[in-house]
């Protein structure tokens, strides 16, 4: 369970990471649309896991473009954070499958 210093940080980079993404996502990733869904950070704060929902052809290529930036962009959030935290976690990068999850369950309970 997160602590309330865990969940505003949290908050504080989904916020930036998605305008980061929203603003850099033509250039970097080939005009995918991406939405970061969640982000949850360990207790010592030192990585985040950042829980994203991509529309574009191929969601796991992207994916690994994105894993493959994520210093670049761990750079670029510590740019906008520094006055708010001492260190920025590392990012690791998933696939947010839930609504996939959901609409399963859904259809299943419609049968």
């Amino acid at each position: 369970m997160e602590n309330r210093r865990q969940q505003k940080i949290a908050k504080v980079l989904q916020q930036d990471l998605a305008v980061l993404f929203q603003r850099e996502a033509r250039t970097l990733f080939n005009g995918a649309f991406i939405t970061v869904t969640s982000v949850n950070i360990t207790a010592d704060m030192s990585y985040a896991k950042v829980y994203l929902s991509i529309m574009g052809n191929n969601e796991k290529v992207i994916l690994k473009e994105v894993q493959l930036k994520s210093k670049e962009i761990r750079t670029i959030i510590a740019k906008q954070v520094r006055h708010q935290m001492r260190k920025v976690p590392e990012f690791q990068f998933y696939i947010d499958d839930s609504l996939d999850y959901y609409e399963k369950i859904d259809d299943l309970l419609k049968k």
